[in-house]
């Protein structure tokens, strides 16, 4: 089982810098490899990071402007040479299928991946496995743009000395009624993930955000520029910290920045004035762990 970690695969927004390729962001959570928002040079930022295609179990597209989609034809082409031996599912927008079809078969190339499209129609949850729950939210951007939340079901966590004082060990944990675990364990809460792209602040945001242990959300600009955000549909650093803020998020992590600005410095030191928490500006190729569980006593 793999840790549960955001690899980051680029930063920029429209336009890359000489630092900052195009978006991209792979989450390892256990078994499954989530790909949000593959921008143009996906592929290459993936062999850079060490990540091979083939963990790529989902690719979740928030909208179908470039920096968050061209990298698909590369990935798609990459997963069929390797012969990716399981199914991808893709997830986005139903109103871009024909963008998705164009880049899914954006040249000829030997199609050996079973590519499972799963358009988002509306709001609420679009798969579910052993991960957990992936769920889509409506965001406010100059077209249909989704963001996605993936919430893992609360479960239970072996107490050993509790275990120990009953006699309990190896395979007669198996054998336990429910109401000896409940005797020799305490509530574990289900971990949660929100991606955040493209959008002024709205509803969505901060369901998507609610109780995330991880939020990766994008900060485009800085406070001074807050109207060229509103009138581009994004979000400023500022923003994005009062979202984790009030949404009791563990861990915030800002990116698609802007290509205007060069020290990445501020967009610290501005989320930091609103949200108490961890704050991480991302750059390309960091790995971002998942924070570790929350605990409680009962």
């Amino acid at each position: 089982m793999s840790p549960r970690e955001l690899v980051v695969l680029g930063t920029a927004s429209q336009v890359p810098t000489r630092t900052r390729n195009h978006n991209g962001y792979l989450l390892r959570w256990d078994d499954e490899g989530f790909l949000f928002d593959p921008g143009d040079g996906a592929q290459r930022q993936m062999l850079l990071a060490g990540v091979p295609a083939r963990d790529i179990t989902r690719i979740c597209l928030t909208h179908f402007h470039g920096d968050h989609c061209l990298g698909v034809p590369g990935i798609v082409q990459r997963l069929s040479l390797d012969r990716a031996a399981h199914p991808v599912h893709a997830h986005y927008p139903a109103s871009g299928a024909h963008f998705f079809e164009r880049l899914r078969h954006a040249s000829s190339f030997y199609d050996t991946l079973d590519l499972r499209e799963l358009p988002v129609t509306g709001p609420g949850p679009i798969a579910s496995g052993p991960f957990g729950v992936l769920e889509a939210r409506r965001l406010d951007h100059s077209l249909e743009t989704y963001g996605y939340r993936l919430v893992e079901p609360d479960g239970r966590r072996l107490l050993p000395d509790r275990l120990a004082a009953r006699g309990i060990r190896g395979r007669a944990v198996r054998d336990l009624t429910p109401e000896q675990l409940a005797e020799v364990s305490a509530h574990r809460p289900g971990q949660r993930f929100a991606f955040v792209m493209d959008t002024r602040l709205c509803d969505g945001v901060f369901e998507l955000a609610d109780g995330a242990d991880l939020l990766v959300i994008e900060s485009t600009y800085l406070h001074v520029d807050e109207r060229l955000a509103t009138e581009h549909g994004h979000l400023t650093a500022a923003q994005a910290a009062r979202v984790a803020a009030e949404c009791g998020v563990r861990k915030l992590v800002l990116t698609h920045f802007s290509q205007r600005y060069s020290d990445m410095s501020l967009f610290h030191a501005e989320a930091a004035e609103v949200f108490s928490g961890e704050v991480v500006v991302a750059a390309d190729l960091d790995r971002v762990p998942v924070p570790k569980r929350r605990t409680t006593n009962t």
